[in-house]
């Protein structure tokens, strides 16, 4: 008798053009990767945004092993809200500004590393949240954090990257209210300035923010912070950037499953790096997991 072969993944590749010429360009070798490993990909390009969950929701399970979220957070973001009720899993083409999934993870940008997991790496269940209904895959949160996500520009993360972030941090350090906010984390009420609930340990791409978080994990570890002013925005970034964050004094380390923050109404809220609402804010643990293709 003899073996079976494995049949070759067919995975769907959701990329959006307006990446720009050096990003697709790193796509194309992507998919050259992983074709020469044996994997069947079909490309569907977005035309605007919301196009990669319409095209996760409409994409039949039985058609393909594999979506492919090729872009960054935004991108992975709309696809898990796609896949919603569907059992399709989500595999990582990381191509964005930022990605802090495929950091997680251990995935990286190497193009080899990303075309193997794709063809042949584990496919594992993951832990996600919902902020206000909608999923998010590693942080949600409300405050200072937030407000740099509403403000910062689009043009300049086109032109500088992730430290389009750091420059509208050090510019809304300057202009914030740093207005407070109350928040409940599973019935015990906490006030405060900045709320980050974080579903994994990384902020921001490769910082550490939440050391004990894990995507296996059906809570969030959530950090208060409750400093104002430049100068508190200063130590905050200094701290993320050294691994230590959570030994800051006036930063408040809590796990829980639910969570809700109340404050201005006109206060926006960010999920995976886009907003994605105003407070109040809602924050559950997702109960259906989510299958992401890990490394291989």
């Amino acid at each position: 008798m003899t073996a079976s072969v494995p049949q070759p993944r067919r995975i769907l590749a959701v990329f959006n053009p307006a990446a720009g010429g050096e990003r697709r360009g790193r796509f194309v070798r992507v998919v050259d990767a992983i074709r020469k490993l044996g994997g069947v990909v079909t490309i569907v390009e977005t035309t605007a945004p919301g196009d990669a969950e319409r095209i996760a929701r409409d994409t039949a399970a039985q058609d393909f092993d594999i979506i492919a979220a090729a872009g960054g957070d935004g991108t992975v973001n709309e696809i898990i809200n796609g896949l919603r009720d569907r059992d399709i899993p989500l595999g990582l083409i990381p191509l964005g500004t930022a990605n802090v999934l495929a950091d997680e993870i251990g995935l990286g940008r190497d193009i080899d590393k990303v075309a193997r997991a794709l063809v042949s790496g584990a496919i594992k269940p993951i832990r996600v949240g919902r902020a206000n209904g909608r999923r998010f895959t590693m942080m949600a949160g409300a405050g200072f954090d937030a407000n740099v996500v509403d403000r910062v520009s689009l043009r300049l993360k086109k032109l500088i990257g992730p430290l389009a972030y750091v420059w509208q941090s050090a510019v809304q350090a300057t202009t914030d209210r740093f207005e407070s906010c109350d928040v409940t984390i599973d019935g015990t009420a906490y006030k405060t300035v900045s709320v980050v609930a974080c579903n994994g340990r990384r902020y921001g791409g490769p910082f550490i923010a939440a050391p004990g978080a894990s995507l296996s994990d059906d809570c969030f570890h959530i950090l208060l912070m409750s400093g104002r002013g430049w100068l508190s925005v200063l130590r905050y970034g200094l701290g993320l950037m050294l691994g230590r964050l959570t030994t800051l004094h006036d930063v408040r380390l809590v796990t829980g499953r639910d969570m809700t923050v109340r404050g201005n109404t006109s206060q926006p809220v960010q999920a995976d790096g886009d907003i994605v609402a105003h407070l109040p804010l809602t924050v559950t643990i997702d109960p259906v997991p989510v299958r992401l293709v890990h490394p291989a």
